[in-house]
């Protein structure tokens, strides 16, 4: 009877001290729009970076920051990940209690610009695009900013244009039907595209932006959140900075590439494990230090559009403690990868 009640006991007394250590955690809910660089958050909890900052974080998916931002703002999540778009610069100028708290997503990005099969011959330059229908992510997005930009290099506004609204994923179907006759795409759904031949490649929408290198992708966070728990809050940046390094590391072709696309697998960022290998990643910052002149330069450029009514000082765009507190904490950077001649994610 000793022998059978003892292993009974000591089941109990470990799952009693697991719990006692999940009860001790921190709550922390974060929603990301799932991308190659969202990946990093997922890769902070793989590898337990928030557990070992005493951590419990929540990761709900969202198809959009857009409509991440309400949830943010209300607290009802304290993080969101994502695209920066204009509803983000409109909130934060209508005094909502968000910044950007972590850049997870710059120069290079790695977006181009494919046609339909049948135009590659016939829209050779951007004025070409003049009186096309070319497919957009969403409204206000960071993908119309980059669209915005090209066009301005032949002169041409947005309204020379007939946008079309259409998810990353149904570009290559809506250009190969004919639905559009170009879009402005994201890895891994232009390499599919490609690959599939419903589009050709055309041109990289960064060639043509001129307030480089350009922030696409950040974390915003709650600010009433972080007064209230700014240790929590630093804890909870520092983690992902850390991740963000990770994710650095495999970008370069690291010896940890294998382990970084396994979680990016587990958690359905992508599917296909050998187009995820050899295709070429987003960038960011080690740290997640932010380009205020490329943020700014954004939301002037939503202004000008009137996409937004009014702009919010640039010291209310982005705190950049956390990032700070990253480099502190983390140390130096140093890439294993020494051979690598990618540029970003240094």
């Amino acid at each position: 009877m000793r022998a059978i009640l003892i292993p009974a006991v000591l089941t109990a007394l470990v799952a009693m001290l697991a719990s006692a250590g999940a009860q001790q955690r921190t709550a922390v809910a974060i929603v990301i729009v799932p991308s190659i660089p969202g990946g990093a958050t997922y890769i902070a909890a793989e590898k337990g970076y928030f557990r070992n900052a005493g951590l419990d974080v929540t990761i709900e998916r969202i198809d959009s920051l857009s409509k991440a931002v309400a949830f943010v703002a209300t607290n009802r999540v304290q993080v969101g990940q994502g695209g920066i778009n204009a509803g983000y610069y409109n909130s934060v100028a209508e005094g909502l209690p968000l910044v950007m708290a972590l850049e997870s997503g710059s120069t290079p990005l790695n977006h181009q610009i494919i046609l339909r099969p049948e135009l590659k011959d016939t829209i050779k330059t951007v004025a070409d695009l003049k009186g096309r229908r070319v497919g957009l992510s969403s409204p206000g997005s960071s993908a119309v900013y980059e669209m915005g930009m090209v066009l301005q290099s032949a002169g041409l506004k947005l309204k020379d244009i007939e946008i079309k609204y259409v998810s990353f994923s149904q570009m290559g179907p809506a250009l190969l039907n004919g639905a559009i006759d170009a879009a402005l795409e994201v890895a891994p759904f232009g390499d599919i595209a490609i690959e599939r031949k419903m589009a050709v490649a055309w041109i990289d929408s960064e060639d043509y932006i001129k307030q480089l290198p350009l922030i696409n992708v950040a974390y915003i966070a709650n600010t009433d959140w972080i007064k209230q728990q700014p240790d929590v809050a630093r804890k909870l940046f520092v983690a992902l900075a850390h991740a963000g390094r990770d994710y650095c590391q495999a970008y370069h072709h690291g010896p940890n590439r294998a382990e970084i696309i396994d979680i990016m697998i587990k958690n359905k960022i992508v599917n296909d494990r050998a187009l995820l290998d050899k295709m070429e990643w987003q960038a960011r910052t080690v740290n997640g230090e932010f380009n205020l002149d490329s943020v700014d330069s954004q939301q002037q450029f939503y202004k000008q559009e009137g996409i937004i009514d009014k702009v919010a000082p640039r010291d209310k765009l982005v705190d950049a403690s956390f990032a700070e507190a990253a480099a502190k904490e983390l140390g130096p950077f140093h890439l294993i990868n020494t051979s690598s001649k990618l540029k970003g994610c240094r």
